[in-house]
């Protein structure tokens, strides 16, 4: 996910020459989601970069920035000043491709980064539930399904009516507790017949996730862990007390059993509308030292360091150069949400 200004910042910086925009630098930290050689539909695999795209990503971060590794975080925020080139580069969710594609270019390039899993996920490999979600909005039966806790009936039609409602009836769903999302996400899959939905989970090797033992071995080449939640949902003000801690508490204790404890958290989606005040203190109190955004800013120091921000990357990025260094633009957006959660 990426917020209003990312994406205002991507437009802007195509204007900016790089050597302008490096004197405005602050440090930063980037996400991506997943590397495929070649995506087969956009509208499911939204969270992918195909590889040579993320080659040309990894190569603007190596030759403009200084990428730096997680444990360099404390000394960073201390004195933000000191390193304006300065970068912290992220993956999310815990895909397999993790390791097949995107840490071959990372290693070759000499490039540190995180990895933060979904642990429900990589225990279980059940899908990420939005992934589901998106094969029935995009392959269910054409027609008007009744699905749980969806306000109105949703009425199924041809590619471009299901494109064109895809995001109000998706945006809804990510409103839900997590036990209505279940039945919801049940219904759905409930539509498909025989072995459509198997087959159609199966076209989508990118969807995949990570084993422990795969995780180990990214962690034997010096990626650091951290964690994305247990199921991979909003923490937001639609979540129990309970649920919430649950999320930050189970995390952290199993990647703790099969890697070591981990140091920083990042919550799924982690817009403002997917982070609630009481998520944000079930992670710090949970043991995690650090806890991640996608609200599009600089690192400044002065961040409540469980609500950091992060840019995510697009499928294609051509002014990295310019982009990375104007996003202390979001600062001030950051600090009056900041605020709001603290109060």
């Amino acid at each position: 996910m990426v917020s209003t200004i990312g994406r205002l910042g991507r437009d802007f910086a195509k204007f900016v020459p790089p050597v302008l925009a490096r004197a405005l630098g602050r440090p930063s930290a980037v996400f991506f989601h997943g590397v495929e050689r070649k995506p087969l539909d956009p509208r499911i695999q939204t969270g992918h970069h195909d590889i040579e795209s993320f080659r040309q990503i990894a190569r603007a971060l190596k030759e403009n920035f200084e990428v730096l590794p997680l444990s360099a975080l404390a000394a960073v925020l201390e004195n933000p000043q000191r390193h304006p080139r300065a970068v912290f580069l992220m993956a999310d969710d815990g895909y397999a491709n993790a390791l097949t594609n995107a840490a071959p270019i990372l290693d070759e390039l000499e490039l540190p980064w995180t990895l933060f899993v979904s642990t429900h996920h990589i225990d279980t490999d059940e899908p990420n539930p939005m992934f589901l979600a998106r094969l029935f909005v995009f392959f269910a039966p054409e027609g008007a399904w009744r699905i749980p806790h969806i306000q109105d009936e949703i009425v199924l039609g041809d590619g471009a009516q299901r494109s064109e409602m895809a995001p109000s009836l998706l945006n809804q769903m990510k409103g839900l507790a997590a036990s209505q999302a279940r039945e919801t996400l049940g219904a759905m899959m409930a539509a498909f017949s025989g072995n459509e939905l198997a087959e159609l989970i199966e076209k989508f090797p990118s969807e995949k996730f990570l084993s422990w033992e795969r995780v180990r071995q990214l962690r034997a080449k010096g990626v650091e862990i951290g964690a994305h939640a247990h199921w991979h949902w909003p923490m937001n003000a639609s979540q129990s007390i309970d649920y919430l801690r649950e999320q930050a508490e189970t995390s952290r204790a199993r990647i703790e059993a099969e890697i070591g404890r981990p140091r920083a958290f990042a919550y799924p989606f982690g817009n403002t509308d997917d982070i609630s005040a009481d998520a944000w203190r079930a992670v710090r109190d949970a043991g995690f030292e650090y806890g991640f955004t996608t609200l599009s800013a600089a690192l400044s120091g002065g961040e409540n360091p469980f609500l950091l921000p992060r840019y995510g990357l697009a499928p294609r990025e051509t002014g990295l150069a310019s982009l990375i260094p104007l996003l202390s633009a979001g600062n001030p957006r950051l600090s009056r949400w900041q605020e709001r959660l603290a109060g």
